[in-house]
């Protein structure tokens, strides 16, 4: 199992930008694939980055382009660089295996963009 615990999340302007990380604890984070993930209110949570092991990224085409998830091994840390955020983005964002794992789940970060 692994303990996560997620940061960086606020409040931004439309355009603007934020980086979360994720810093990870227990063995073996590095021959996870990790994901972002993110819920808004009412809505099912849903994925938005993954990264493997081997550093290969995956991302719907809701955040393509203006999202990029990258991973830090030594630290036990992955970070979800996001630029050009939306008002539909805004969500509580967490990390996690992916697939994920219920027992992962952290408290999550709250990005807010308003204007």
């Amino acid at each position: 199992q692994v303990q996560l615990v997620e940061s960086g999340g606020g409040l931004v302007q439309p355009g603007g930008s934020l980086r979360l990380s994720c810093a990870a604890s227990g063995s073996d984070f590095s021959r996870y694939t990790m994901g972002w993930y993110r819920q808004a209110p009412g809505k099912q949570r849903e994925l938005i980055a993954a990264v493997s092991s081997g550093g290969s990224t995956n991302y719907p085409d809701s955040v393509k382009g203006r999202f990029t998830i990258s991973r830090d091994n030594a630290k036990n840390t992955v970070y979800l660089q996001m630029n050009s955020l939306k008002p539909e983005d805004q969500a509580v964002y967490y990390c996690n295996t992916f697939p994920y794992r219920a027992g992962n789940w952290g408290p999550g970060t709250q990005v807010t963009v308003s204007s």
